[in-house]
């Protein structure tokens, strides 16, 4: 499943505990991620799924739910 998979890279990646990380999780408020986080977490999201996420997408990922949606949808 995408969430999961996602969901490890955003606790390596943010380091923010695994109970935190819920479809609904908002990555700057709930998570605390910034903008550097948010490159990281590109990276290792396009490594993982061989995806290429511009930055107009990615701008677009306030929730969890969001990058799980749109790598879903690339991946089709």
């Amino acid at each position: 499943m995408t969430f999961d998979k996602v969901k490890d890279i955003i606790v390596e990646t943010i380091n923010c505990s695994a109970e935190d990380v819920t479809l609904e999780a908002n990555l700057k408020e709930d998570l605390d991620a910034d903008s550097l986080d948010a490159v990281e977490l590109n990276m290792a999201l396009e490594e993982a799924f061989g995806l290429s996420i511009s930055d107009e997408d990615l701008m677009g990922f306030v929730t969890v739910k969001d990058i799980v949606d749109y790598i879903d949808s690339h991946l089709e």
